[in-house]
């Protein structure tokens, strides 16, 4: 049977209890107790000095920005790191930690690390600066492109792994130094269908309203669109329990390496043949037509685009055969019986002719979540969703057939089952709560919201009738940037200057040759980085700043946990943290605002301004986190509305937070991808990450382990389909959309459907997917439909060819 991935190094034991960082003479590598710069997971680290590293740190080349590919030095550089990296014992990650983790003190070594500001001259190069030089450009660039097209024309395009402070901090200089409307961020992309179904529903968006360490007591666990073994192998322990239990469900058009889990024999894309006898005790009897399941789970693998539809389906047979958690929806929810009607419409053998599910593998699912649940007797059951079904053009409405699943089912709100979003940035959650997002103030609150304005205009310090209502949506905002005023935007509000921070947006945004034109259309682009990305490149300032290990602050997790990053080690050159910038921009450019750049004086006003908000931080503060860790508490979650308040570990368990305190459930129906096949693009292309990289691979690229692993982008399809179309295990493939065309080596496996080609997106150049991805929107999140488009795929000629 698959195993899980092991994130453990041999001989490793740490205690539950951390500590700070430990003192150490000025300059040199400290030890101290964090958490991984990459994913959510937020796995707990202890970072050590090297052996034989000198105080300081050693000088990166400030030209390195004119290099476009990262080069990894192939040679062994574990000797010249600062730092060693050894997993702790935190809740989430139990002593694991993934490739991406264990390599992570390489990136604060980049050779093309950027240590000096960098200012485009006369030339059209990148020259080292003074921070005075580069500032009075930026300063200039605002105040000139402000006077001429007023405030709304300087925009700021955020991160969702920058720290709970310098988020708040982004969001604050946005709405009282610029007084602009128009600031978004990188998590649009990520987490804002799952956002917008949560509060819809719930009233309060959490990604996990619930420690993940809960989900290993379930009886069945109902993931879709998370490939969480690559993305987050640590938190595959946390699965341990269902799976020995059988009731581990993975929705994935490719047979991935978390679907692998279910113990499945192989792909079942249609009607196959008897059950598997070898069920473990317990568990519903797989009726004929229902195809073999694993020991471990099952694996559903629909046509990409209908996850709505099997969500329909399973809801369908849950209210068509009384396995609805009656008391509880009459007690807990509201809307139930408008979806009672919604879901008469797609009785499973219906469903099969649209998502390729067999019907009676879907009867089979939901009758295991049913058995799993609390209403039955089941020990609990979880539904949880991820990117895969959430970056849709219906990801929204996705999400809520989720919710109304588990709803119906009486999960949410309960201790032991749940419905939960898997965040995916490292502080994806809190980037959202603090005022990063284009409608949004401090503590989740809405920017149009009368009362959050007049009280976070009393923590600013200014007032509330000055601070801009909302503004562009991130897919928005970058398709406004430079073009012509008939195309978009009027000429008054078009940005004409951009400050980008934490994102690297000509390859993580999609339709990326379109963004990347428009942001060479601008008047004044301003890029805050570590390494020269594919972004910074096209910048007239880059600026740059601390990373993880160089930084004090606050990340929150996943589950709604707030952790303290510790810095261990100084940062090199003249690199300096965001705070201090937004500061140093704010007093040059005139503004009475406080802006502090000691990282726990800005997280006390964080806390002043999120007070009696969604995500109330009020009763926090860097010193009770540092407290909580030292004592080996459990770490706070939030609301914590007081300093006396133990945090909200499970959030909802008396009510939701809506004015009834009732769960809304929306009726919801499937319409299909905004770019479906068709004859001249008859596959579907489906995106995502592998375990070696992360996000635009800015920062694992430059990892020599981790670049020799993957050094290229790759695009994986069927062997049946590779024969029909002459494109060969190993070839050069070329992919077509409405958008462009790629080229990419062709990996063949049976892994993924016939129809379906899929292809990571952590690479730029040629092979760059999200050049070709469509930047159609979900009309309620406005999160980009990177997951799914119509394609053609077809042998690349050789260059030979090409010449003769």
């Amino acid at each position: 049977m698959p195993s899980a991935p092991t994130t453990a190094a041999p001989g490793t034991s740490e205690a539950p209890g951390a500590a700070p960082a430990v003192a150490s003479r000025a300059g040199a590598p400290r030890a101290a107790d964090t958490h991984c710069p990459y994913c959510a997971l937020q796995c707990g680290m202890r970072l050590s000095p090297a052996d034989g590293v000198q105080p300081g740190a050693a000088p990166a080349s400030p030209d390195g920005a004119a290099q476009v590919r990262p080069r990894p030095d192939r040679g062994d550089r574990a000797s010249s790191l600062p730092l060693t990296v050894a997993p702790r014992d935190f809740p989430t990650n139990r002593g694991g930690l993934c490739q991406k983790g264990w390599t992570s003190a390489t990136v604060l070594r980049a050779t093309d690390r950027i240590t000096t500001p960098l200012l485009r001259g006369a030339d059209g190069e990148l020259r080292s600066a003074s921070w005075d030089e580069a500032l009075d450009v930026v300063v200039g660039g605002i105040e000139r492109v402000q006077a001429e097209h007023g405030r709304d024309a300087v925009a700021i395009f955020g991160g969702g792994g920058l720290t709970n402070e310098k988020a708040y901090a982004l969001g604050k200089f946005a709405r009282t130094v610029l007084r602009t409307a128009n600031i978004d961020y990188n998590g649009r992309f990520c987490m804002a269908s799952a956002a917008a179904g949560a509060n819809r529903a719930f009233g309060a968006d959490r990604g996990l309203p619930f420690p993940l360490a809960d989900l290993g007591g379930a009886d069945a666990v109902l993931l879709l669109g998370s490939n969480l073994a690559e993305t987050m192998p640590p938190s595959v322990q946390h699965l341990a329990g269902v799976r020995s239990r059988g009731g581990l469900v993975v929705v994935d058009p490719r047979r991935s390496a978390t679907a692998a889990l279910t113990g499945e024999p192989g792909d079942v894309v249609g009607p196959v043949g008897a059950p598997d006898d070898g069920r473990s005790p317990g568990l519903p009897v797989p009726p004929p037509g229902a195809g073999p399941v694993g020991d471990q789970g099952v694996h559903l693998q629909p046509v990409p685009g209908t996850d709505l539809v099997v969500l329909l389906a399973l809801l369908h047979v849950v209210v068509t055969e009384g396995l609805v958690d009656e008391e509880y929806v009459a007690a807990r929810t509201a809307g139930f019986d408008d979806v009672r009607r919604s879901v008469t419409a797609w009785w499973p053998e219906r469903a099969e002719t649209v998502c390729g599910v067999p019907a009676e593998r879907l009867r089979y699912v939901a009758r295991l979540l049913a058995a799993a649940s609390p209403a039955h007797g089941g020990a609990g059951a979880y539904v949880l969703t991820g990117r895969g079904v959430e970056q849709s053009s219906q990801g929204t409405a996705t999400v809520t057939a989720a919710i109304n699943l588990a709803l119906a089912l009486g999960l949410p709100g309960r201790v032991g089952s749940g419905y939960g979003a898997i965040t995916g940035q490292g502080n994806g959650q809190g980037g959202r709560e603090h005022g990063q997002k284009a409608d949004q103030l401090p503590g989740y609150r809405k920017i149009d919201d009368p009362a959050a304005r007049a009280h976070v205009a009393a923590v600013w310090g200014v007032d509330p009738a000055t601070i801009p209502g909302p503004g562009m949506p991130a897919v928005k905002l970058l398709q406004s940037l430079g073009t012509p005023a008939q195309d978009r935007e009027p000429a008054e509000v078009r940005p004409r200057a951009l400050l980008v921070h934490g994102s690297n947006v000509v390859v993580s945004a999609p339709d990326a040759d379109r963004v990347a034109a428009n942001l060479r259309a601008l008047d004044l682009l301003v890029v805050c980085d570590l390494v020269p990305s594919e972004t910074a490149l096209l910048a007239d300032v880059v600026l740059p700043v601390t990373q993880w290990a160089e930084e004090e602050g606050t990340m929150t997790s996943l589950e709604g946990r707030v952790i303290r990053r510790r810095r261990a080690v100084d940062a090199p050159g003249e690199a300096r943290s965001e705070l201090w910038i937004l500061a140093e921009l704010a007093r040059r450019l005139g503004s009475d605002v406080s802006f502090p750049t000691d990282p726990a004086v800005v997280f006390d006003e964080l806390a002043r301004a999120s007070a009696g908000g969604v995500a109330d931080y009020s009763g926090l503060s860097h010193a009770r986190l540092d407290a909580d860790e030292r004592d080996g508490g459990p770490g706070l979650y939030w609301p914590v509305p007081a300093a006396e308040h133990p945090g909200t570990p499970r959030t909802f368990l008396d009510r939701f937070a809506t004015p009834d305190g009732r769960a809304r459930m929306v009726a919801v129906d499937h319409v299909g991808p905004s770019d479906d096949v068709r004859p001249d693009a008859p596959l579907y292309l489906v995106t995502g990450r592998v375990l070696q990289h992360y996000q635009s691979g800015a920062q694992t690229r430059r990892v020599p382990e981790l670049d020799r692993l993957v050094p290229e982008p790759f695009v994986e399809l069927h062997p049946l389909l590779g024969v029909r179309l002459g494109v060969g295990d190993g070839d050069r493939a070329r992919l077509t959309t409405r958008r462009g065309e790629i080229e990419a080596v062709a990996r063949w496996t049976d892994r993924i459907r016939p129809d379906t080609v899929f292809m990571p997106f952590h690479w730029s150049g040629e092979g760059s997917v999200n050049r070709v991805t469509t930047d159609a929107t979900d009309p309620i999140s406005g999160m980009p439909e990177f997951k799914v488009c119509a394609v053609d795929l077809r042998r690349a000629p050789d260059p030979q060819e090409v010449g003769a």
